[in-house]
Parts: structure tokens; sequence; C-alpha cells
């Protein structure tokens, strides 16, 4: 199966990383315009945003593990308008010396995942938003 596999490491514990990914303030300091959290194994997610042409997209989806402070996985509605409609995307998180080691891997069978253009633009938004993530949380 297609993925995209990102790491990185933040000056910060893992329950303060936990919070930027998990709650509608954090996603909202660094990764979507808007998002609803159901924050609970088989919650509901929504991420709201725009496309490039300006328009709203909403990606919904539910959590299928939900471990505080380590493990995030949750599976994108099949139906949307959102690019990475049907994939799944998992947050892991470790504490590593004095930083948080944050994985990303954004799998499944999408035709964004597969090798192309819009594949590398999708890595390339999360290698962005990761870095946004550190940048945020390492000068707190």
């Amino acid at each position: 199966m297609p993925a995209i596999r990102r790491h990185i490491h933040i000056a910060a514990r893992p329950r303060t990383v936990w919070k930027a990914i998990t709650t509608s303030e954090g996603l909202r300091s660094w990764l979507v315009d808007d998002a609803r959290i159901d924050a609970r194994q088989g919650g509901r997610v929504v991420w709201i945003g725009e496309d490039d042409e300006g328009n709203r997209v909403e990606e919904k989806g539910v959590i299928h593990k939900w471990r505080p402070t380590s493990h995030l996985e949750i599976s994108w509605d099949k139906m949307g308008n959102f690019p990475t409609t049907g994939t799944r995307l998992t947050f892991q998180l470790a504490l590593d010396g004095d930083e948080t080691r944050v994985s990303v891997i954004h799998s499944g069978s999408a035709p964004i995942l597969d090798e192309g253009e819009d594949r590398d633009q999708l890595d390339v938004d999360w290698r962005r938003a990761l870095k946004s993530l550190q940048t945020l949380l390492d000068s707190e």
C-alpha cells in the first residue's frame, strides 16, 4: 500500500505535541483553518480548509486508535471533496531524550498517494506542516 512517511523531532513534551494534533485549537494553530474532534476511539474528526482555488473543503473521518500522548490513527471517509479521501493518517509520538519524535504515516490506495506530482506535493505539504508544528512548539 502506498504511503508517505515523515518524522520530526520537537523540543516539547509528548503531552504538548498531543494537544497540538488532537484539539481544534491545536490543529488550527499549524495545520487547518478549522477542526472538530470527538476525542476518543470511534470519535468523528472534521478538518476544514481551502483548496488551491479557494473553495472550502472538508475532510471527515473516524478515529481508529486513540492512545493519549502516543498514537492517533484516523481513517478518512471515502466520500468527500478532500484529495486524501479514503486514506489513513497515523501520528505516533515518542519521547526521545528531551524531545518528542513525531512520526506521520499517510497511507492508502487513493490516487493522491500513487507516484506522481500529486504525491510529491502531498509529501511537500506534510514536510511544511510538520515544520510549522515544530516551529510553533519549539518556541513555547
